[in-house]
């Protein structure tokens, strides 16, 4: 009988039939280093499944079931789900004819997001006119990766009166875009000169059309665009020496 209870006593200290652990954090770091760390306690892991979210980091820990600081059996299996490391793909609709705020609820079901919105003389006003993806049009059924940003060219709701090529030289991409919007212009082709590291920082060294041309020596006169219409801009990661000359004729 002594010789019974005292198995079963080693049995229980054997399997850890009593033996609780609590469970330890692991959300938020790699899978590998959350693997290292359950298992020093004796767990068991298992990755069920894997979702994606560009703000936390690839292949890291996103849940854990059971839960941390959860006292368990010694040994029992700890369930986690990780982000992944490639961000699915998913169709670009066509948001063509659509109002500006349908296109972005309809970007937002699909997972994108709307980046900036420009205006182009056309009378249907906030209607989408042009949809793009890194500064070129995307079409229907491109796949690009889940969370892109996608910017609208829209209707302004006018029509194509003509304005002054405004000056864009020795401003930064960012600054140009943001004053062209202003201006119901859009940016059209981005031409690099040298080595760019950060586009939207890039000074603007030549665009097209120039601001003005010159009939004659010491003769400017300004160029004229409608709204709506493509400056193409040549970038360069150094800032050009700006002509403070202004013999300008209107």
């Amino acid at each position: 009988m002594v010789l019974v209870i005292a198995f079963f006593y080693m049995l229980d200290w054997i399997t850890g039939h009593n033996k609780y652990e609590k469970v330890p954090s692991v959300t938020g770091q790699n899978i590998e280093a959350a693997r290292l760390a359950l298992q020093s306690k004796g767990f068991a892991v298992e990755v069920t499944d894997s979702v994606y979210d560009n703000t936390v980091g690839a292949l890291s820990v996103v849940k854990q079931s059971p839960e941390s600081e959860t006292m368990v059996k010694a040994g029992r299996t700890i369930y986690l789900s990780i982000n992944r490391a490639l961000a699915p793909q998913v169709n670009m609709p066509n948001l063509v004819g659509f109002s500006n705020r349908s296109a972005e609820m309809y970007l937002t079901s699909l997972g994108l997001k709307l980046g900036n919105t420009y205006y182009r003389p056309d009378i249907a006003r906030n209607a989408v006119l042009e949809q793009r993806f890194h500064d070129e049009i995307i079409k229907e059924g491109t796949k690009i990766p889940l969370g892109s940003m996608i910017d609208l060219v829209l209707g302004s709701g006018t029509g194509g009166d003509e304005i002054s090529v405004p000056n864009l030289i020795g401003l930064t991409v960012s600054q140009a875009k943001s004053q062209l919007a202003s201006l119901g212009l859009t940016m059209g082709s981005i031409i690099p000169v040298d080595a760019i590291n950060d586009t939207a920082s890039a000074f603007i060294t030549r665009q097209a059309p120039m601001p003005f041309t010159e009939p004659s020596a010491g003769q400017r006169l300004m160029n004229k665009i409608a709204t709506g219409q493509l400056i193409d801009i040549y970038i360069s990661s150094n800032a050009p020496s700006i002509d403070t000359t202004t013999n300008t004729t209107h």
